[in-house]
């Protein structure tokens, strides 16, 4: 943690915070800025965010952006006024760095306008993933945001997204996990083989990378395990990248590490996007949120 803090200061960044009235947010705010972690606006006290003319300079571009999908001008103005729409406005015009919400609502309120605006040009996938800090590794989990049901090609993706992101914002060697109920081959079923084509595919990809699949996930991240059920993996129970099958088990894994083990879950954060915006999980601390705003700053450097 203060490794990620001692970076984002270096970069003087600025990080929208929309949900101002929300004292979990007041006091992260008030921590980043002490600490000179990043600059932060927070919406309902930023001037322009009540000025009409800057609003309707933003309602314009978002005018701009859309009119392709049939938004109107009228209509942008009246998207302008949600919080949401406004903050990722400003950061797609450049003057935020890096946007940070959702701590109370839901998730699809922010992915909503950052999938609108900021989605990349090129038509890359963008997933959604939480950093796990537990005692004795930090780990990521992927996708627990936003792909339902990815094919083994988009889990493929996923992957290699997420090995990205584990490299820029934890620094050590990814080892990475695609998880199953089998562990080499003690299942079957159309669900482990799925698993297994996309560990097949990232494997010919990217050789060099630790992986394995399919795995159960007491087999992928214990080694008293593993020595047991696959003592040939090359993860030897020693892998901090967790792919799940679906957004079920997704969202439901990294909840149970996060109330059960007592873990600090950064995140959702996503991946593939053309400027950096990052959720919040409504349960959030106050650190987390903090966390989540330097790690953003962090993406904004790419």
């Amino acid at each position: 943690m203060e490794n990620i803090f001692s970076r984002a200061q270096k970069l003087h960044r600025t990080i929208i915070i929309p949900e101002s009235n929300d004292p979990r947010i007041k006091e992260a705010a008030t921590t980043l800025h002490h600490r000179q972690i990043c600059n932060v606006i927070l919406l309902e006290e930023y001037e322009k965010y009540h000025d009409i003319s800057f609003k309707n300079t933003l309602a314009h571009q978002l005018y701009l952006l859309r009119q392709h999908k049939n938004l109107t001008e009228e209509e942008a103005k009246k998207l302008i006024n949600d919080p949401f729409y406004f903050g990722v406005m400003m950061v797609k015009l450049g003057y935020a760095d890096g946007m940070v919400g959702g701590a109370n609502s839901p998730t699809p309120r922010l992915l909503r306008p950052t999938l609108q605006i900021l989605k990349s040009p090129t038509g890359k996938l963008v997933s959604g993933f939480f950093i796990i800090t537990a005692p004795q590794e930090t780990f990521i989990f992927a996708d627990c945001a936003i792909n339902p049901e990815p094919t083994p090609s988009l889990l493929t993706q996923i992957a290699s997204d997420s090995v990205k992101s584990y490299q820029k914002l934890i620094g050590s060697s990814p080892r990475v996990a695609f998880l199953s109920y089998s562990t080499a081959g003690s299942s079957q079923g159309p669900l482990v083989d799925k698993i297994k084509t996309a560990a097949t595919q990232f494997k010919q990809l990217y050789p060099d990378i630790i992986s394995d699949g399919e795995i159960q996930v007491d087999a992928a991240i214990s080694p008293e395990v593993a020595a047991r059920k696959c003592p040939q993996s090359r993860l030897q129970g020693r892998a901090n990248i967790l792919i799940f099958p679906d957004l079920n088990s997704g969202n439901i894994g990294y909840k149970l590490a996060h109330i059960f083990g007592n873990n600090i879950a950064i995140g959702p954060l996503i991946q593939g996007l053309e400027k950096p915006v990052n959720d919040l999980s409504r349960s959030c601390t106050t650190e987390e949120i903090a966390l989540n705003a330097a790690i953003t700053a962090i993406q904004s450097s790419e």
